[in-house]
């Protein structure tokens, strides 16, 4: 059952890391811009799912406008793969493996333009909370939900006060993506919780740090903090997963 259970989710997690470039390129503007509808060239993207493909101009070649599918279909099945081994055959695994690919793609459209767009952030956090309420009662479940729940207003809000701290580095964006983040975190107790959101923000300073280090940004320059977030979520889950 493990081993069937890993490569459903490394499948599940490769046809969805297939379908999110069209969508990370979508995503990818500035705020108050609207959704992109057109590639680079000229031609319009129809669709929010697949490969950020459109013909060619001229030669009717097929002209790649995003992310290449392929590495991101690997990346997004390993990340899947990794979950699903944690949790185990538990009814959790649905809801951390099944929303994985939308945590990759606000990572993906925060690393492009330093944005996590409400659409996506929001739903999840909703989604989340509400699937492991589902989840709670069922047999085998290996978390509790009012710690979720709680662990979600308690991520929110440390990250809430980061951002009035210093909104300039922490955007409201991140509080919103750590709602999410701590309601999974929260789902196995606090020591998950603190472990999940102290590497996020270790790793996240990590990066900063090494970037001034080599000179390629400055004490006053900002960075995507979503994907270190999502990581030191992972890390958590994992954590978490192995040992409930």
């Amino acid at each position: 059952m493990g081993a069937a259970l890993i490569v459903l989710a490394a499948g599940y997690g490769a046809t969805a890391g297939w379908l999110l470039p069209r969508a990370a390129y979508r995503f990818s503007v500035e705020p108050g811009e609207p959704w992109r509808t057109r590639c680079p060239r000229g031609h319009r993207v129809r669709g929010w799912l697949g490969p950020a493909r459109c013909p060619g101009a001229a030669a009717g070649a097929p002209h790649c406008y995003g992310r290449p599918a392929a590495p991101l279909a690997a990346l997004v099945g390993a990340f899947c793969a990794v979950l699903g081994a944690a949790v185990g055959a538990r009814p959790e695994a649905v809801v951390f493996v099944g929303l994985a690919p939308v945590v990759v793609l606000l990572a993906l459209v925060d690393r492009a333009v330093h944005r996590l767009p409400d659409v996506l952030t929001l739903p999840l956090a909703a989604g989340a909370a509400a699937l492991l309420g589902v989840a709670a009662p069922l047999p085998r479940a290996g978390g509790d939900w009012r710690l979720a729940l709680l662990g979600g207003g308690a991520l929110a809000g440390a990250y809430l006060l980061l951002h009035l701290i210093n909104p300039a580095e922490m955007g409201f964006g991140d509080v919103k993506l750590a709602l999410s983040l701590g309601v999974a975190l929260g789902w196995y107790g606090w020591g998950v919780w603190a472990a999940g959101a102290f590497l996020g923000l270790l790793y996240g300073a990590l990066y900063g740090l090494t970037l001034l280090l080599r000179g390629a940004a400055t004490r006053d320059q900002g960075f995507a903090f979503g994907p270190f977030m999502a990581v030191g979520a992972l890390t958590g889950l994992l954590l978490g997963g192995f040992g409930a």
